[in-house]
C-alpha cells in the first residue's frame, strides 16, 4: 500500500497543534496553582492606554490594569510589586498591585477575618439577594455590598475574580459573608491619595472619559475620577458634553484645581485651556463700527448674546434692537435663539472681555431721510406708541416717532392729559410743527387740523369785501371783533372826525374824509350832517384790506 506524503505532513501538523493545545491548556491548569497569590517583583516591559506589561521571570508576562496604578507614574525599566492572579485566556498572568492570597481552609478565612485583611475570591453565580462566591469555601456577598449597581453589571461580574473581605465568619454554621464593595472604596481613597501627592495645579494629565452628565464629565485619571465641568470643555458654549465627548475617549487635561473639603478630595480639570484663548486676537480682529455676523446664543432680559466665534460673545442691549423703541419690550420681539444676525460693532472693551453690538444699526438710520420726507406744515398719520402726562409719541414710520404736546390736542376744551381723549395704537392725523434734527425730535399738532370758526370765515371773504363788526378798542391797532372768537385788527391813526363844514376835527379817517369831499364836489352834502367819531363799542362797517389764511390774520379799515 503506497502511503500520501500530503495526507502524513496534514497527519502531523495536527498531532502538533493538539500537543500545543494540550500544553497550552497543562500551563494554565499547573501554573495557575502554583503563582496564584504570589507577590513577585515586576519590571515594566512596555505600557498601553489600557495595560501594563511586566516581565516576571515567568515564560509568559504578566499584565496589570493601568487602573490599579492609582495616578502612579510609571515607565519601562521601573521595577514594583505585583500579586499573581492567575491567567487569562490570552496566556498573559494576571496581576494586581494589591496583595490578596486565596484562603485554602477555614484556619485561613479565621486569620483574614481577624486581621480584615482582602481575600481573593471568584463570584460563581447571582443568587437571591446578591452574589455567591468561592473564597475556599462557599461564600455570600450582598448585592449592596457588591458595588454595582444594575442587572446587568450584577450578570458580567459572574466568573470574575474579585479581592473581598470577610465580615462575618460562623465556622459550626460555615457561614461566610464577604464584602467587595469596602475593598474598593478603601483602594480608590489611597489612590486618590496618592494621585493627591503627585499631582499638582497646571499640570497637564491624560485620562478617559468614564461617565458624562448634564453638567460635565468624569475623566478617570489613573482610577481617581476628576470633573470637567461643561463650561470647561470648549471656549465656545457646549450644551450637552455628549455633543463634545464620548464615553471611553482619551483626553489630555489640565488640572484647575485640587480641592479638599473634610473627607472628600475634588479635582477639577479643563480641556480648553490647553487651548489659545480666543479673546487674545480680539483687539486686532475686531473695530468699533465693523459689520459682523453671529449666532444668538441666549436671551436675557436686559439682551441678547452672540456668538462672533467660538469663544467670542458679544451683547446686543434691548435699546439698540431697533429704532422704534417703544415696540420692543423683550429681546424675544426682535430675535431668537439659533438665529444669525448682522450687527455693528459699537465698543470692544478687551480687559472686561465685552464687545457691545447694535442690531439697529446694521438696518440704517431712518433720521438720515427726515428732512427729505417730512416738512414743517406737512400733514403726517400714524399710530399713538405711547402716551405721557404732558403729550402722546405717534410713530410717523419705523424709528420716528413725533410728539403731540397736550397744549395741541384740542382748541375746543382744555385737555389735562392726552389719556382722557386718546390711546395707545389709535390712527390719528396730525401737522408738522417743528423738526429739530439734533435733538432728533419732531412736534406734531392736532388741533391745526380742526375746521374752526375762523378758518370758515377766512375761507368765505375775500380783500376788498365790506363786512360789519363791534371795536374793541382805540388803540392804533384796535381790535374789531368780527363773529365768535373771530378777531381782525383795525389801524386808527389815520381816522379823522368831520363836521358839517369839513373844517377842524380831524378825528375822521382818510377814507371818510375822501368820501365827504366828493359828495361835496356833487353838491350831496348838506351843512347840516356828521361823521360819527370811532370809539369801542360801536358796531360799524368796514373793509377787509388784508386776509392771510395761513398766518390766519384779518386787518380790516372804517368803511
Amino acid at each position: 500500500m503506497i502511503s500520501d506524503p500530503e495526507n502524513k505532513n496534514q497527519s502531523a501538523a495536527e498531532d502538533l497543534q493538539s500537543f500545543g493545545e494540550i500544553f497550552s491548556q497543562y500551563e494554565k491548569s499547573h501554573l495557575h496553582k502554583s503563582a496564584a497569590g504570589q507577590q513577585l517583583e515586576g519590571t515594566v516591559l512596555s505600557i498601553t492606554a489600557e495595560s501594563v506589561f511586566f516581565d516576571i521571570g515567568y515564560k509568559s508576562e504578566g499584565i496589570l490594569p493601568r487602573a490599579e496604578l492609582r495616578g502612579e507614574n510609571v515607565t519601562p525599566g521601573d521595577r514594583m510589586p505585583v500579586t499573581v492572579k492567575g491567567r487569562n485566556p490570552d496566556g498573559y498572568y494576571e496581576l494586581s498591585r494589591f496583595r490578596a492570597e486565596r484562603p485554602t481552609d477555614w484556619s485561613a478565612l479565621e486569620k483574614a477575618f481577624a486581621d480584615k485583611t482582602p481575600v481573593l475570591g471568584t463570584v460563581t453565580a447571582v443568587v437571591k439577594g446578591g452574589f455567591s462566591v468561592d473564597v475556599g469555601v462557599r461564600a455570600f456577598m450582598p448585592a449592596s455590598r457588591s458595588g454595582v449597581r444594575d442587572a446587568a453589571e450584577m450578570e458580567n461580574l459572574v466568573g470574575q475574580e474579585i479581592r473581598c473581605r470577610i465580615i462575618k465568619l460562623d465556622v459550626a454554621d460555615e457561614d461566610v459573608v464577604v464584602d467587595r464593595r469596602a475593598v474598593s472604596e478603601e483602594e480608590a481613597r489611597l489612590a486618590k491619595d496618592r494621585l493627591y501627592s503627585q499631582i499638582k495645579e497646571g499640570e497637564t494629565v491624560g485620562g478617559v472619559v468614564r461617565s458624562l452628565t448634564d453638567y460635565g464629565a468624569f475623566i478617570d485619571i489613573n482610577g481617581v475620577d476628576a470633573l470637567l465641568h461643561v463650561g470647561d470643555i470648549s471656549w465656545s458654549r457646549v450644551n450637552k458634553p455628549s455633543d463634545v465627548l464620548s464615553v471611553g475617549e482619551q483626553v489630555e487635561v489640565k488640572v484647575l484645581k485640587l480641592a479638599n473639603d473634610a473627607d472628600k478630595r475634588r479635582i477639577s480639570v479643563g480641556l480648553k485651556q490647553l487651548q489659545p484663548h480666543p479673546w487674545d486676537a480680539v483687539p486686532q480682529k475686531y473695530k468699533p463700527g465693523d459689520r459682523v455676523r453671529g449666532t444668538v446664543t441666549r436671551l436675557a432680559e436686559f439682551g441678547a448674546f452672540v456668538e462672533l466665534e467660538p469663544g467670542v460673545e458679544g451683547l446686543i442691549h434691548i435699546s439698540e434692537m431697533s429704532w422704534a423703541k417703544s415696540r420692543v419690550r423683550k429681546p424675544s420681539d426682535v430675535v431668537r435663539e439659533g438665529e444669525t444676525v448682522e450687527t455693528v460693532i459699537l465698543a470692544v472693551n478687551p480687559a472686561e472681555r465685552r464687545i457691545s453690538l447694535g442690531l439697529k444699526q446694521a438696518l440704517g438710520d431712518p433720521w438720515a431721510e427726515v428732512d427729505r420726507r417730512f416738512h414743517v406744515g406737512s400733514v403726517v398719520e400714524g399710530p399713538v406708541t405711547n402716551l405721557m402726562k404732558f403729550g402722546a409719541f405717534v410713530e410717523l414710520t419705523e424709528g420716528i416717532e413725533g410728539m403731540i404736546h397736550v397744549s395741541e390736542i384740542s382748541t375746543e376744551k382744555r385737555i389735562n392729559q392726552p389719556a382722557d381723549v386718546l390711546r395707545v395704537g389709535q390712527i390719528v392725523r396730525a401737522q408738522v410743527l417743528a423738526i429739530d434734527l439734533d435733538k432728533r425730535q419732531i412736534r406734531l399738532g392736532m388741533k391745526q387740523l380742526v375746521p374752526t370758526g375762523l378758518d370758515e370765515y377766512l375761507a368765505e371773504h375775500q380783500e376788498g369785501d365790506t363786512i360789519t363788526g363791534r371795536l374793541m378798542d382805540d388803540g392804533p391797532n384796535a381790535r374789531v371783533e368780527l363773529g365768535d372768537g373771530i378777531y381782525a385788527v383795525c389801524n386808527l391813526t389815520g381816522n379823522v372826525a368831520t363836521s358839517d363844514a369839513l373844517g377842524t376835527q380831524t378825528n375822521a379817517d382818510l377814507s371818510t374824509l375822501t368820501f365827504m369831499l366828493q359828495a361835496r364836489w356833487k353838491g350831496a352834502l348838506s351843512g347840516t350832517k356828521k361823521i360819527e367819531p370811532a370809539r369801542p363799542g360801536q358796531v360799524r362797517n368796514f373793509r377787509i384790506v388784508k386776509l392771510d389764511r395761513q398766518a390766519k390774520q384779518i386787518e380790516v379799515e372804517l368803511a
